[in-house]
């Protein structure tokens, strides 16, 4: 198969960086880290969440690594694009056709087939239209079909977990947007959301409110990403702040602000390594672009596997339902993804470090 962009070596200066391996890395950590929740219906067992102490999971570190990169380059679009019509339109072409498809293949493919329902009792049913409308409207806790069950546990009827993110993203754009209009997207604002994003960690918002508190809750990492765009040009990136990034995050295991410190210090390195001119450019997109296709697929996927093959174990699960996930997400973006990418709104080429975000 054709490669789709460029291999890494053969890129202008400017796009030379390791967005979409760390993009690829953070998708695939998410669906190893939800293969020892769905076979288990915990996640005391995660590598990650023994590593921390109970502190995280290996699959919200993940999404953690896409909202720093989001803010990155959702930041970098806006200030290319310059106008609100043409900012939503292409945020809209990145998110929603392959959301849609999936949407699709889930409601008439996979509940169809697995639903313990008759054919047009399924199809009548209302429950079946509510996923498929809500989830369509990005309201993601209308998350079962009638009659779909993958397994006995609690969780056996969430059809596609990951989806809670994404209308949240979407409240991130909108917030790029109105900072964008009142020009406020500043060091001095951005900085200040940043602290109160920290605040929403320490508080855990997301216990007393559910949409409002999932935004303050991730606000703190979409800004991090905002804020060394807006640095990118004040040599930030150093390998003595990176080795002090890192220090900070090992340190904040013990302390207990895993997730407080991750930021701040997870942030750095994110970016550091996506970005850092003596590091390799790894071409994680030769291929394709499949992180989000990775991401929306992986759940459904492995959810299947133990429908098909009951007590299947952690690893085996991954290992199981990876290679599918990944064939899903090649041909979402080779059918759909790179596609809606090309009905952009095209905008005056500067250099800048380019990569399609999420």
């Amino acid at each position: 198969m054709q490669s789709s962009r460029p291999a890494a070596a053969h890129l202008p200066h400017y796009r030379r960086n390791n967005f979409d391996a760390l993009r690829l890395l953070a998708a695939s950590a998410v669906i190893f880290s939800h293969a020892f929740l769905l076979a288990t219906g915990e996640e005391a067992g995660e590598p990650l969440m023994r590593l921390t102490g109970g502190q995280a999971i290996l699959g919200v570190v993940g999404v953690f690594v896409f909202f720093i990169i989001s803010g990155y380059l959702v930041t970098q679009s806006w200030e290319q694009t310059g106008s609100l019509p043409r900012f939503a339109l292409k945020r809209a072409l990145r998110l929603y056709p392959a959301l849609a498809a999936c949407l699709l293949v889930l409601t008439f493919g996979l509940g169809l087939s697995i639903t313990s329902l008759a054919t047009g009792d399924y199809l009548r049913d209302g429950g079946t239209w509510d996923f498929l409308i809500w989830n369509l409207l990005l309201h993601t806790d209308h998350n079962s079909l009638p009659g779909v069950r993958f397994t006995d546990l609690g969780i056996g009827t969430i059809v596609d977990g990951p989806l809670w993110s994404l209308p949240v993203e979407v409240a991130m754009y909108a917030m790029v947007a109105v900072l964008g209009l009142l020009r406020l997207i500043r060091l001095p604002v951005l900085a200040a959301l940043l602290v109160l994003g920290l605040v929403c960690i320490r508080l855990d918002t997301t216990r007393y409110f559910d949409f409002v508190g999932s935004v303050g809750w991730m606000l703190g990492f979409f800004v991090a990403g905002m804020l060394l765009y807006k640095l990118r040009d004040r040599a930030v990136l150093d390998g003595r702040l990176a080795l002090l990034a890192l220090a900070g995050s090992i340190a904040s295991v013990p302390l207990g602000v895993f997730i407080l410190a991750f930021p701040i210090c997870g942030g750095y390195l994110v970016i550091y390594l996506a970005l850092h001119p003596h590091l390799p450019a790894i071409p994680a997109a030769r291929f394709g672009d499949l992180s989000y296709g990775l991401y929306i697929y992986g759940w459904p996927v492995e959810q299947t596997v133990l429908h098909l093959r009951p007590g299947t174990g952690q690893l085996m699960l991954f290992l199981s339902a990876f290679p599918i996930a990944a064939a899903l997400a090649l041909l979402s973006w080779h059918l759909l993804e790179k596609r809606a990418l090309r009905l952009k709104p095209k905008h005056a080429p500067r250099p800048s470090l380019q990569a399609q975000a999420l």
